[in-house]
């Protein structure tokens, strides 16, 4: 069904930009980039699926036998992505808060071309039927004309907060009420941020964005006139073979220019107590999200509040692993994992009905995640943090930031952090 060639690359990262703007001519796009980042769990350096051979898209009803019907189907690369809200289809929950986005709750689709680069290699994988292609597609590609980076928009952009600073308060001190009575521990509660009536332009606020970043888990998507523009750095959840990686975040601090003022910085968020419980509390959820697919004995804290270094933030990271029984689908592992951990809470149930009474947003795509299954039923997805998205047809921009809420948390700490955590994608659209 796909054949493979391979290819070597001069300048991998000239490359990869021509190979992005290339890919625009498409209407259904996913770029996952590493950035170079050191990851011990990640395969390929970048990765590029385009051209929809087959898809399949639907709301949450079902959305996950949908999903696996699919990948059994096709037997082969899919790409694509799964949003918050398919938590209607693994609980009895619901989404009813203001969406301008209207991104439909599930998209995968099978491409015709895909480009996995590691170092300097590239290995090209088509569809039989588009085989004969491939070296007129690289000789476009390496010749490709692209003259930089161009304005994100033409017109000077406004971003507004959905939720303003005073009900932010308000709304924060109904959570805690909420974790002071023993309803939850902990809850990640998210706040928009977004402008009307607004043109960007994707490609070029993407490569803004991801220059700035340079997040392990960064990601490019369009289907049609939607847009995912990712600095995530955050892995949701790796397959590969009957292992299993999740590495949640929870915990962050700014960065400093001053070198002695960072590695303070570094140290701080490693022994903040507050940082430290928020972390712990999603790991034991996580390692019971994946107790419910793995062989007894399994699952693994294989590291505990790690604290990584990105280019605008400190990020404390766990990883947590297992080793899924045979008789496991893989769509099964997500569909018990998701939504996931550090961007509910616990219990998990309790705070995603929380939060949906005091967000004031549906979440769509935002925290949910994008990646792909391998034709040997491998996969691994991102979250969706640190992104932007666009609907080009409402002309609707909207990015969202959260934290996690405990017994201990501070409003006007909590409300601090989002804006560090909003910095980025501000920066990028009011440049």
């Amino acid at each position: 069904m796909r054949q493979t060639r391979k290819h070597l690359i001069d300048n991998i990262e000239i490359f990869k930009t021509q190979l992005l703007a290339w890919s625009q001519q498409f209407d259904d796009v996913v770029w996952l980039d590493s950035n170079h980042c050191k990851q011990k769990y990640s395969k390929y350096d970048a990765v590029l699926a385009v051209d929809a051979f087959t898809s399949i898209q639907t709301d949450y009803s079902n959305g996950f036998n949908k999903l696996k019907d699919y990948q059994n189907t096709t037997g082969d690369w899919i790409f694509g992505y799964l949003t918050y809200d398919l938590k209607n289809d693994v609980e009895q929950l619901g989404s009813n808060n203001f969406d301008g986005l209207e991104f439909p709750d599930l998209y995968f689709f099978q491409p015709k071309k895909l480009f996995l680069i590691k170092g300097k290699k590239l290995v090209i994988k088509y569809l039989n039927s588009v085989i004969n292609e491939w070296q007129d597609d690289i000789k476009c590609i390496e010749t490709y004309s692209f003259d930089g980076l161009q304005k994100v928009s033409d017109h000077p952009i406004k971003i507004k907060l959905r939720t303003s600073k005073d009900e932010y308060f308000n709304k924060l001190d109904k959570m805690l009420y909420h974790i002071h009575r023993g309803d939850i521990y902990e809850a990640n509660f998210c706040q928009e941020f977004y402008t009307e009536n607004t043109q960007i332009h994707p490609l070029e606020t993407y490569l803004k964005l991801n220059a700035i970043s340079k997040t392990p888990f960064a990601a490019f998507l369009k289907v049609s006139d939607k847009y995912v523009l990712s600095a995530s750095p955050e892995r949701y959840i790796k397959k590969k073979g009957r292992k299993i990686v999740s590495q949640p975040i929870k915990g962050t601090a700014k960065r400093s220019d001053n070198y002695v003022e960072d590695q303070a910085l570094i140290q701080q968020l490693k022994t903040d107590e507050k940082e430290r419980s928020e972390n712990i509390m999603i790991v034991d959820l996580v390692r019971n999200d994946l107790s419910k697919t793995a062989k007894k004995g399994s699952v693994k804290v294989k590291e505990l509040c790690q604290v990584y270094t990105f280019k605008q933030v400190h990020q404390m990271i766990s990883t947590i692993i297992s080793k899924v029984k045979k008789e496991v689908h893989p769509v099964d592992v997500l569909q018990t994992t998701f939504p996931m951990g550090s961007m509910t809470g616990a219990p998990k149930i309790s705070a995603m009905e929380i939060i949906e009474t005091l967000e004031d947003a549906k979440r769509g795509l935002y925290s949910g995640a994008v990646g792909y299954f391998s034709p040997k039923g491998n996969f691994d997805f991102n979250v969706v943090i640190r992104s932007i998205l666009y609907n080009e047809t409402n002309k609707y921009v909207s990015y969202s930031v959260g934290g996690a809420i405990t017994a201990k948390s501070q409003p006007l700490k909590e409300y601090e952090e989002c804006l560090v955590k909003a910095k980025a994608m501000r920066e990028v659209l009011e440049s």
